[in-house]
């Protein structure tokens, strides 16, 4: 029997990005138009499972998303007329243009190149704020930030598509996303699969209608090239245990012989279209190279290495540089690939990038050096957040010898071990060491860890605030005193800037004309001062609301009249379940602890919160940036480091 619910799943990851680019044509908001589709994928939630999977599931959401577009025209008084032509759409309109119209707009030249990217893979691909945040090594809520930015700067920005000399201006935005959507499917950067070919289909659709709207474009034909020859290694990329196969390793034979030859036409075509190669045509050139070779021993290593080197002076970015050096290796020897190689181990854009102590150790393991290159190995393991990656890795790692030495990895877990050091300076030392344990490697030799070594590591936190700084100093210089290593002054103490602290005006917030949920959240965080994510945490059968206190974790959490007059109204008739919800019901599965048992609703966020009462508070900021929900936190809770400068700003 088919489970809608694992249907809806697979539909969605297909039909996304058609069902919120029709949303955006009808009703001009990107913002909005993901929450109208939001709300098709909350009808099929509830309808499919009682009544069954539509024939066509994916034009069943197309239709519900437009007439809830056409309910939102309707009660927002737009024009009437508008509203009829939309209802009247036939539904079988081919509606490519609305994925292209949509990829466009979410790589709009008015967003951040971050923002570009993290909206694309958000609307367009149909990946989670996590996987996006995981894909690219950044914490969650700025992934979430940068999504909401990126929707307010496109309101009431023009949907149409571009032509002439904007559509080149812009291509090459669109482009680099396109791309960047097809490697996170082709070598997924997290989780337990090596790849996500939903994720390279989609990319190789968009290169496809990119190429039909730009035919005379090379850079378009030789992005199309580059991805069907990528993609044609599919099936010999991966081994029986879903482990990587190095394209030196692969059996060729497995290689998609049609991908193979659409990459090839697509090359002729940007061929065609004539002007100096630019970094997408030299790429599926490199490509190329490799497809014509019948083996890795007859591959024309030197004119792929000359490619590289072409290249570089295009995109001179590290990476580009780095497969360069893999390219001298094969063409030269692996000597002179280590000269180019050691030099980006000082690179800042590569240090927690797992390819370049993988590459290193490569070339170390050609060159004899077994035990450096374990070191190596494992290092790149650390790094890799991909699980069958990272077990490869390691595999590849216990297999060469150990230098038998005291390792840092070891002499780390030794420090965090000491009996009476209290759990939160263990964490807070934790934080440190990981970090340098995963720009030095667990298997270094402690005794070869030298102060340059940990200065040039420390580097990852030169744009801290002086305070982190000093923090993750102290940390280092208490591990090197246990440990009886010369590190203590190869750090220097930075001068900590007066803490300012942002006052809130109360008088003026508890006035705002917000939902009670809001007013109850800001109460219960000013009169409590417990953390955001402990007060979020609350559930209503936690609460005693005669004693005025509630148990989240291992504290306590006590409040005063304020917030006991609203938590009745909050609560209403709930017996069970979070005390702060979402808005809306919700549309993926989450923990039975996080979801109210009535309405169905989910706990609400920390992120979403901090976010509306930054937009709430933006009129009482003479700033006019908002305040965070730390903020509200009184006086008496503050621990301020250093001298503290009150600020009403």
């Amino acid at each position: 029997m088919t489970d809608p619910a694992r249907v809806l799943q697979a539909v969605w990851a297909q039909e996304s990005a058609r069902v919120v680019g029709a949303l955006v044509r009808v009703v001009r908001d990107v913002g909005l138009a993901e929450e109208l589709a939001q709300d098709a994928l909350e009808s099929a939630l509830r309808q499919w499972p009682e009544g069954g999977v539509p024939d066509n599931p994916g034009a069943w959401l197309v239709a519900v998303a437009k007439r809830r577009a056409v309910d939102h025209l309707r009660r927002a008084g737009r024009d009437e007329r508008a509203a009829a032509r939309v209802a009247e759409r036939p539904e079988h309109v081919d509606t490519s243009d609305d994925v292209l119209r949509l990829v466009f707009l979410t790589c709009h030249p008015a967003l951040p190149a971050a923002a570009r990217v993290a909206l694309t893979l958000r609307l367009v691909a149909g990946l989670t704020t996590a996987e996006i945040a995981r894909a690219h090594l950044v914490p969650e809520p700025l992934v979430t930030q940068r999504v909401a930015d990126a929707k307010r700067t496109l309101a009431g920005v023009g949907v149409e598509l571009p032509e002439g000399d904007e559509l080149r201006t812009r291509l090459a935005s669109v482009l680099e996303v396109v791309y960047l959507v097809f490697n996170e499917g082709y070598s997924a950067t997290a989780g337990d699969d090596l790849l996500r070919p939903a994720l390279c289909a989609q990319a190789l659709r968009l290169g496809g209608l990119l190429a039909e709207l730009a035919p005379h474009e090379a850079e378009v034909h030789g992005l199309v090239a580059l991805m069907h020859v990528q993609q044609s290694r599919a099936a010999a990329r991966t081994g029986p245990r879903g482990e990587p196969v190095r394209l030196h390793e692969q059996d060729r034979a497995l290689w998609d012989p049609l991908s193979i030859r659409a990459g090839f036409a697509a090359m002729l075509r940007a061929r065609a279209a004539g002007g100096a190669p630019g970094p997408y045509v030299l790429q599926a050139a490199i490509a190329v190279c490799h497809a014509q070779a019948a083996s890795a021993e007859t591959t024309d290593w030197a004119r792929i290495a000359a490619l590289y080197e072409a290249l570089a002076v295009l995109l001179p970015t590290p990476v580009v540089r780095l497969n360069h050096a893999v390219a001298v290796s094969r063409a030269v020897g692996p000597e002179a690939a280590l000269a180019l190689v050691d030099p980006l181990t000082r690179d800042p854009g590569l240090r927690d990038y797992h390819l370049l102590p993988s590459v290193r150790g490569d070339l170390l393991l050609s060159l004899g050096r077994g035990a450096e290159a374990r070191v190596e190995l494992e290092r790149a393991a650390g790094l890799t957040r991909n699980q069958a990656e990272r077990a490869f890795l390691l595999r590849r790692a216990a297999d060469l010898p150990a230098s038998g030495a005291r390792t840092f990895g070891a002499a780390c877990a030794e420090f965090l071990a000491q009996a009476g050091v209290r759990p939160s300076t263990v964490r807070s030392y934790r934080q440190t060491l990981d970090r340098l344990r995963r720009a030095l490697g667990d298997g270094v030799a402690l005794s070869d860890v030298d102060a340059a070594r940990v200065a040039a590591a420390f580097a990852a936190w030169d744009s801290a605030a002086a305070r982190t700084w000093n923090r993750h100093r102290a940390a280092l210089r208490s591990f090197a005193v246990w440990a009886g290593v010369d590190w203590h002054e190869v750090v220097p103490f930075r001068d900590e800037p007066p803490v300012v602290v942002r006052e809130v005006d109360l008088a003026a917030l508890w006035a705002l004309d917000v939902p009670v949920r809001e007013k109850a959240l800001w109460r219960l965080l000013h009169e409590s001062g417990a953390p955001v994510s402990a007060v979020l945490g609350l559930n209503v059968q936690d609460l005693d609301q005669d004693d005025r206190r509630a148990h989240s974790g291992d504290r306590w959490i006590s409040w005063r009249a304020g917030t006991a007059a609203l938590l009745p109204e909050l609560i209403g008739d709930r017996v069970h379940g979070p005390l702060f919800l979402t808005d809306r019901r919700a549309t993926r599965p989450g923990p039975l602890e996080d979801v109210c048992p009535v309405s169905g609703r989910h706990r609400l966020s920390y992120e979403r919160a901090e976010y509306l009462f930054k937009q709430a508070t933006r009129p009482l900021d003479p700033d006019g940036r908002g305040y965070t929900l730390t903020n509200l936190k009184p006086k008496s809770y503050r621990k301020a480091s250093g001298p503290v400068a009150q600020s009403k700003a």
